[in-house]
């Protein structure tokens, strides 16, 4: 079955939103860190994924 292309999400896909705990605990997954972690890093650094990917990687080689 095809999605229905006209109901739109409205969560922005390249953000990672510090409201949303699922979204955080999920990032924090996938970047090995954890959710307290991430919020430091969207304090930090904002929330735009790309870049906190890039940061995540930097703060788990410490």
């Amino acid at each position: 079955m095809v999605d229905d292309k006209s109901k739109r999400d409205f969560r922005e896909r390249d953000r990672v939103s510090a409201e949303e705990d699922d979204e955080v605990e999920h990032f924090a997954q996938k970047v090995a860190l954890t959710p307290q972690q991430i919020c430091e890093l969207i304090k930090k650094h904002g929330n735009d994924r790309e870049t906190l990917e890039r940061v995540a990687k930097a703060f788990g080689r410490r």
